[in-house]
């Protein structure tokens, strides 16, 4: 047991893992000051998916979305895959013990000849005086231990270690992906909302300039009308007419996208959305400091995993230049008759350790030496890219805050003036004081501005989507889709 015990802190000692040291983020102290918003709201990571989205349609489809999923599927396989890989690679850091049993026959031919095989296969010599003749046998029943390695420099450890990394990434990688689900199906839905609205605007519109056409074509024909009145009314249902057909074509591949998000047709018992003004979406969540993405944000955790497993495999090219020292032994018993295999009488052991000093390899070890220190030194750059992209998400989104609701608010402005001066200008041009040009140019403004108004409305709740998804939010630890992930860690 000392000497066990001696091996085993020899073993420790010698480890070539290098110590893993995060590095510094390449990232501010903080955002702006003029960013950050006055809210007293939850961190993003506190606000479940159901908290932030409490439209019940919406609610309904991020459901699922996560459960029909077919990516999100593969997600999930793959940490499974990561997870029992893992397992394998860490059993070899400890002995295997086996069962085995042989019997092996042989025959005397009765004058002196060799004829039962020993347990190395060959023969024993019979005894020729008492010519004893027929086949003979041999037999073993023994526990195993085969080939275990002696870890003293730390590469079966390293490769653990290393496996274990890759599947703590595969598990943050399912989360970043689940949680880039989670807002691509919320913008799905928003620009559905907002084509829908736009849609319906366009096809009031289209009613009314109907109504137009047909009043323009009746004074025409009375004589009071002209042409040129006539055309212009045409031009404006045409236009008002394309564009009805484009926002139901843009609406249609929209709902192609989100049906490929959901993982399933839409079902048609779905509650009915609420509109853009209705979804109720926080707008006010705290950005809190930059470092708090380091933990929140399930992409940077994954590409700190993948850092991790590098610096191992570090550690596991440079065991290799030392001697490999394996062990094989058994103990167990053996027997010439199958009645007298336990009796007691024909206990044997082996112990066999083998040793494997590489001399030379033509370079190889080096070599592996070379390519996982520049894997490490890529895997520093992609986690500190990983950490500068994080943060440019979050204060675009902070930044978009800021004047989004501006523009929103000079766009509801903007349609009430237009409004106005479209009534103005139909009561002076039925009152013969404007013509019927300025009819028609108020009335083409009044339609573009009220279109501008509602893309300003899905803008501002698309970007607090952003930010809320940028801060590392949408990911419930009380939610029953994460159960496949909370097993995976186990």
């Amino acid at each position: 047991m000392r000497a066990l015990g001696l091996m085993l802190a020899l073993a420790a000692g010698c480890s070539q893992l290098p110590d893993y040291r995060r590095p510094v983020a390449p990232s501010a102290g903080g955002y702006p000051a003029e960013l950050r918003p006055a809210g007293a709201a939850r961190p993003a990571t506190e606000t479940g998916w159901r908290s932030f989205f409490p439209d019940p349609r919406l609610q309904a489809l991020l459901a699922q979305a996560l459960e029909s999923n077919r990516d999100l599927r593969a997600a999930v396989l793959r940490i499974e895959e990561a997870r029992a890989q893992y397992r394998v690679t860490r059993a070899d850091r400890l002995p295997n013990l086996g069962l085995r049993g042989s019997a092996r026959f042989g025959e005397n031919s009765g004058s002196g000849g060799t004829g039962t095989p020993d347990d190395g296969g060959n023969s024993t010599e019979g005894d020729g005086a008492s010519g004893r003749s027929g086949v003979q046998g041999r037999y073993r029943v023994e526990a195993a231990v085969t080939a275990f390695e002696l870890d003293f420099w730390g590469r079966v450890r390293s490769l653990a270690e290393a496996a274990r990394a890759r599947y703590l990434e595969t598990v943050e990688a399912q989360r970043a992906f689940r949680l880039g689900l989670v807002a691509d199906v919320a913008e799905a839905h928003l620009v559905d909302l907002e084509l829908a609205e736009r849609a319906a605007l366009a096809e009031a519109t289209v009613r009314t300039r109907e109504t137009s056409l047909r009043l323009a074509r009746r004074l025409e024909e009375e004589g009071v009308g002209s042409a040129v009145e006539v055309n212009q009314e045409l031009a404006l249902l045409t236009q008002a007419r394309a564009e009805l057909a484009a926002l139901r074509r843009q609406r249609a591949q929209n709902l192609n996208l989100l049906q490929l998000l959901v993982g399933r047709p839409l079902d048609a018992s779905l509650p009915p959305p609420r509109p853009l003004g209705g979804q109720g979406i926080v707008g006010d969540i705290p950005a809190g400091l930059p470092s708090g993405l380091l933990v929140a944000r399930p992409d940077i955790l994954a590409a700190e995993q993948r850092l991790v497993a590098a610096n191992a495999d570090v550690g596991a090219a440079r065991a290799a230049f030392f001697p490999r020292i394996a062990l094989t032994a058994s103990a167990g018993t053996a027997s010439d008759d199958l009645d007298g295999l336990f009796g007691g009488d024909g206990f044997t052991w082996s112990f066999v350790p083998n040793l494997l000093q590489p001399i030379f390899d033509a370079g190889r070890n080096r070599a592996s030496l070379d390519l996982a220190q520049a894997r490490r030194s890529l895997a520093v750059v992609d986690y500190e890219r990983a950490i500068q992209t994080a943060f440019r998400e979050v204060a675009d989104a902070l930044a978009a805050r800021r004047y989004l609701a501006d523009e929103r608010a000079a766009r509801e402005a903007e349609r009430a003036a237009q409004a106005e001066r479209a009534r103005l200008a139909e009561l002076r041009f039925r009152a013969g004081e404007a013509s019927t040009i300025e009819s028609l140019d108020a009335r083409r403004d009044l339609f573009a501005a009220e279109q501008a108004l509602i893309q300003a409305r899905r803008a501002e709740l698309s970007n607090a989507v952003a930010l809320y998804a940028a801060l590392g939010g949408g990911l419930d630890p009380t939610a029953p889709e994460r159960a496949a992930v909370t097993r995976a860690w186990r």
